[in-house]
């Protein structure tokens, strides 16, 4: 876990902040990379959409109360993930190579065994269609990637020099979970997400990394990025939050299903349903992620919309998919007087 923390406060108030107090904030410092939080209030708010571009897993709207908490100001970046790596020795899941027959319980049952080719250590990396995408699009603009990681994210530069401050990429579930649980955090829930996005309320397309183009044809850099950017590069949400639309997609605690929304006991920090279910892959459990990401396009899915949700297994990783931390009051508290 960790060894050694210094803490810098930078708060204008920690605790007991009230709705209309000023940000505030703690930076720590762990294994020599400074991590920053924000204070999130606690309130209650709607969660989910009503509206017409709203898929049908965002439905029913429902009121929640959400306890205040941490969360970190930005995605978790390649400087801070490699603090992370540096001090425990820790493998990511792109790094090994998956098993045969964890891959084959995936996939429906008489399914032919995968190829050797694809059980090998790597990702998947994006690549462009020839026709603008629909609804009705099949799903074929990723690749499986060979030895592509978090170490070298981008084929056309393999390496992390000059992206230290990028969001860390091709990273699965369970690596942003190790992260979480090493650093005395852990995932946020999905209400917990959803709560802080629309609390900060950002929704200016041109403040925020999506796809800019014809999806997926060809990606336009009119803000300068065809793939992720620093995670400062955007100016914060009114509770001084990064790139909490575009971006990346960020993976949140909570398994996936398309009717949690309808489920019981959801007034109160809710945690999400206890198992997966996705009729579009009944075989594979997924997890949630939020937020969106530099691919997402307002031709197609609108993923950075705040209500929007996507899944994936939790043993994916994918070029356009990091993670953010939270932590309690309580946690919080328990680390300062140890500190």
């Amino acid at each position: 876990m960790i060894k050694k923390y210094l803490f810098i406060l930078l708060c204008l108030c920690i605790f007991g902040c009230g709705p209309s107090s000023s940000i505030g904030k703690i930076t720590i410092s762990i294994a020599g990379e400074e991590i920053t939080l924000v204070w999130v209030d606690g309130g209650s708010f709607i969660m989910g959409s009503s509206e017409l571009i709203a898929n049908s897993d965002e439905k029913p709207t429902h009121k929640i109360h959400i306890d205040g908490f941490w969360m970190t100001e930005t995605p978790i970046t390649n400087n801070q993930f490699a603090a992370f790596v540096n001090s425990t020795n820790y493998v990511t899941t792109a790094e090994k190579a998956p098993s045969l027959e964890e891959m084959m319980l995936q996939l429906p049952k008489g399914s032919p065994p995968i190829p050797d080719e694809f059980l090998v250590p790597g990702s998947l990396v994006f690549i462009a269609g020839r026709a603008a995408a629909t609804s009705y699009s099949s799903i074929d603009w990723w690749k499986w990637s060979p030895n592509t990681n978090w170490k070298n994210p981008r084929l056309e530069n393999p390496t992390l020099d000059g992206f230290g401050d990028h969001p860390v990429v091709h990273v699965s579930w369970y690596d942003a979970t190790e992260f979480s649980l090493w650093s005395g955090m852990q995932l946020p829930t999905e209400a917990q997400w959803e709560y802080a996005a629309k609390l900060g309320n950002v929704t200016n397309t041109r403040e925020m990394n999506i796809w800019q183009g014809i999806f997926p044809i060809n990606n336009e850099p009119v803000d300068g990025h065809l793939k992720t950017n620093p995670v400062k590069y955007y100016k914060p949400n009114s509770i001084g939050l990064y790139d909490m639309a575009g971006n990346v997609w960020e993976w949140v605690r909570d398994w996936y299903r398309p009717n949690t929304y309808s489920m019981e006991g959801r007034s109160k920090n809710p945690v999400g349903p206890k198992s997966s279910f996705d009729p579009m892959e009944p075989s594979v459990p997924k997890r949630v992620t939020r937020g969106g990401s530099f691919l997402c396009s307002d031709q197609y899915c609108a993923g950075y919309r705040t209500t929007a949700r996507m899944k994936s297994s939790p043993d994916t990783s994918l070029e356009n998919t990091g993670f953010r931390c939270v932590m309690s009051k309580a946690q919080m508290e328990k680390l300062l007087k140890m500190n």
